[in-house]
C-alpha cells in the first residue's frame, strides 16, 4: 500500500469535508438534539457522496462528470428545495430537555438526506476534479490501486472531520439550556433556509451568463 496516496486522500477529504455548510449546520442541530449518532450518521451521508464524487474524478469517469454538469439546474433546484424544508422544519422544532432516542430508521433518514443534498451539489465534483488535476492524480498517470488508495483515504478524511465535529458538540450539549437549544434551532433554521434561497437562485444567475 502507498501510504503517501492513503494521506494524500485523507487530506483531500477532510478539507473538503471541513467549510461549514448547511450539512455542517444540519450535523451540528441533530447532534444536539438527538445525540453524536445522528450526528456522525448526517455525516456519513456525506461522507459516502464524497467518496462517490473522489471515485469520479480520480478514474476520470467523464460520462458521469458531464451529465452532472450539465444537469447542474435541475439537481441544484432539488437541492435548493430540499434545504427549504429541512430549514424551515429546524426552526420550527422544539428542542427536549435530553437528546431524544434514535432508531435505525431515523439514523438511515439522516445518512441519506445528507446523501442526497451532497450528491444534488455539483460544485462538489467540479471541486474534485480540479484539486486532482492541479496535484495532477488520475488514473492515467498513476494505477488503479494507488487511486483507489487515493479514495478510501477520501473517505477516511471525511468521517474523520464529522466524527471531530459530532464529538465536539456532543460535549458542549450538556452545557446548553432549552432556551439555547430553541435559538440555536431558530438560527440554524434560518442559515440553512438561506442556503436553500442561494441554492435556487444561483442555477438561474449562472444560466443568465451563459
Amino acid at each position: 500500500m502507498d501510504y503517501l496516496f492513503l494521506l494524500k486522500g485523507v487530506i483531500l477529504g477532510f478539507c473538503i469535508a471541513a467549510p461549514v455548510g448547511p450539512i455542517g449546520i444540519l450535523c451540528i442541530r441533530r447532534t444536539l438534539e438527538f445525540g453524536r449518532f445522528s450526528g456522525l450518521f448526517s455525516g456519513l451521508g456525506a461522507a459516502v457522496a464524497d467518496t462517490i464524487y473522489g471515485i469520479i474524478a480520480a478514474f476520470g469517469i467523464s460520462f458521469i462528470s458531464n451529465f452532472l454538469i450539465d444537469h447542474r439546474f435541475w439537481l441544484q433546484l432539488i437541492g435548493g428545495i430540499f434545504l427549504l424544508y429541512l430549514g424551515g422544519k429546524t426552526f420550527w422544532s422544539k428542542p427536549e430537555e435530553k437528546p431524544l432516542s434514535v432508531s435505525h430508521k431515523s439514523l438511515f433518514g439522516d445518512f441519506v438526506s445528507t446523501l442526497l443534498l451532497t450528491i444534488t451539489n455539483p460544485m462538489t465534483i467540479l471541486s474534485y476534479i480540479a484539486i486532482f488535476a492541479t496535484l495532477g492524480l488520475s488514473r492515467s498517470k498513476d494505477s488503479s490501486s494507488n487511486m483507489v488508495i487515493l479514495v478510501l483515504g477520501v473517505f477516511l478524511g471525511s468521517i474523520l472531520w464529522w466524527l471531530i465535529l459530532s464529538e465536539g458538540v456532543t460535549f458542549f450539549r450538556k452545557k446548553l439550556s432549552k432556551k439555547v437549544m430553541l435559538w440555536i434551532n431558530h438560527f440554524a433554521g434560518i442559515l440553512i433556509f438561506l442556503f436553500g434561497i442561494a441554492a435556487l437562485i444561483y442555477p438561474f444567475i449562472y444560466r443568465s451568463f451563459q
